[in-house]
């Protein structure tokens, strides 16, 4: 997992990396792609499953930080919690 984060700084997008994926954001569809095909190659390994999961929203120019912070001004606290 390490390679496939560490391939796309070689591209214009922001990401996020969480224990159940990793999220791209860019402005144009083909940096998107051109970034998830070079993370998918990182991988070394004889098998390497990438699930590509697209949320074009055209009529709003949110970031996935702002739907977070969205959810957390609602709750009034952060969205998460440590056991």
């Amino acid at each position: 997992m390490a390679k496939a984060v560490d391939a796309l700084d070689a591209f214009d997008v922001s990401y996020e990396t969480t224990p159940m994926g990793t999220t791209i954001e860019a402005d144009e569809i083909g940096e998107l792609f051109a970034a998830a095909q070079a993370a998918h190659e990182a991988v070394d390994g004889d098998r390497v499953s990438t699930f590509l999961k697209i949320d074009d929203k055209r009529t709003s120019d949110a970031d996935a930080a702002s739907k977070v912070a969205a959810v957390e001004s609602e709750l009034g606290r952060e969205a998460q919690k440590e056991r």
